[in-house]
């Protein structure tokens, strides 16, 4: 068997394994719970169902030629933001795409990997193997968004439904933040090229980096109800002034899903309603929020590149990644990567010499590097396999329905 045929059959279960999953996370959920539309920054699961599909049919069979498109209406219904392809229906209105329905996307998934697989079978897509794998990974990210999505539509329900069931958890001491030090200096920071990475991990590049110390944890539940009984939320001086705004408009007054039930603080899962565990990294905060924390801790975020310093050392630890059966973060752990993505002080900016794919496809990243905080490692809702330590998530700075938390440095 030559390299190229291993490599092959290799992408094709994976293929196949990635477009599985998706259906299994979507099973839980009603037509009604798929179709709905919670805010317009969050899209219904049907429509991520036939966006991930729509992605392989445009890219991929497409461009290969000889393939019969299965509704033509699906290239403007299911275009995220690929202005290069044409007219797209608007976001914040998907939710009212009441056509075609669960069972029809069902049709069009099906139809699309039944091309994908058979071309990949007789090697008619052999120019387009990198492509593929792109698809897989794109299906990857909005499986996690579909999680997210899914779980901030059923977390304005009156009566806290409950996506998966899960035991209830014995919660656990998180214990005093602990500090370990890095030495800085000169450091490669970015994907080397061995395996796959999105556009924007690249290109590998040198910074200096001063002398830091990071947390060996992630900022607990309990370290954030010590911020808000100090008056965390109320206290001016300790936000950034869009932060500060932003708390007297939205209100806030703890992370997103917390709500005070008679002096005991709940939290909103993807398995309903439950108290807060101290011992598990807080998560649903947003940039401005892990700002204002790590100030009020007399700390700091830690810039993407020390993050990325920090991480490589202990690459191979993981926190909780998805697991269909649970969807939440376990106790507050040593792994940087897994349980809730950390945000970091850094801007999502091209890294030097960065230069985004001709064609649509190289809308996929370069495109949104403008207003956007960048945060690192993986989250519970994060697909096993998608993780890396170079990988550059990145979210607008009051955005809380991410499974985001923070992690302190100091210099």
């Amino acid at each position: 068997m030559t390299l190229a045929m291993s490599f092959t059959d290799t992408l094709l279960d994976r293929f196949e394994r990635v477009r599985a999953l998706t259906e299994t996370l979507a099973l839980p959920l009603s037509p009604e719970d798929q179709t709905a539309q919670s805010m317009p920054d969050a899209s219904p699961t049907k429509w991520h169902r036939a966006h991930t599909s729509w992605f392989f049919e445009e890219f991929v069979l497409g461009p290969s030629g000889g393939y019969d498109v299965f509704d033509p209406s699906y290239r403007y219904l299911f275009n995220s933001y690929y202005e290069a392809v044409g007219p797209r229906h608007p976001r914040p209105q998907r939710g009212l795409v009441t056509r075609p329905g669960t069972v029809q996307i069902g049709r069009y998934r099906a139809y699309v990997e039944a091309a994908v697989v058979s071309r990949l079978e007789r090697g008619e897509l052999d120019d387009a193997l990198g492509l593929v794998e792109l698809g897989c990974h794109h299906e990857q990210q909005h499986q996690e968004l579909l999680l997210m999505d899914a779980k901030h539509l059923l977390a304005q329900h009156a009566f806290d439904p409950t996506y998966v069931p899960r035991p209830d958890e014995p919660d656990a001491d998180p214990g005093p933040v602990r500090w370990r030090a890095v030495d800085g200096g000169l450091v490669d920071i970015g994907h080397d090229g061995d395996g796959f990475a999105f556009d924007n991990e690249g290109p590998r590049h040198r910074v200096h980096l001063a002398p830091f110390e990071i947390a060996t944890k992630a900022v607990s539940n309990a370290d954030w109800l010590d911020f808000m009984a100090d008056g965390g939320y109320s206290r001016p001086e300790l936000w950034l002034s869009d932060g500060w705004r932003t708390v007297q408009e939205q209100g806030w007054r703890a992370p997103l899903y917390w709500r005070d039930d008679d002096g005991d603080w709940t939290v909103f899962t993807l398995s309903g309603r439950r108290p807060v565990r101290r011992g598990e990294p807080v998560c649903h905060v947003s940039f401005y929020e892990a700002d204002a924390f790590a100030r009020w801790a007399d700390a700091r975020l830690p810039t993407e590149e020390e993050w990325e310093a920090a991480a490589v050392g202990i690459a191979d630890r993981r926190g909780q990644l998805l697991d269909p059966a649970r969807c939440h973060p376990g106790l507050t752990g040593e792994a940087m990567v897994g349980d809730v993505w950390e945000w970091t002080a850094s801007a999502y900016l091209p890294y030097p010499g960065f230069r985004p794919a001709a064609g649509a496809v190289g809308e996929y990243n370069g495109k949104f590097m403008c207003d956007q905080h960048v945060l690192r490692g993986a989250s519970a809702v994060t697909p096993p396999g998608h993780e890396r330590v170079t990988y550059r998530n990145f979210f607008p700075a009051a955005s809380r329905w991410a499974f985001s938390g923070l992690r302190l440095a100091r210099s």
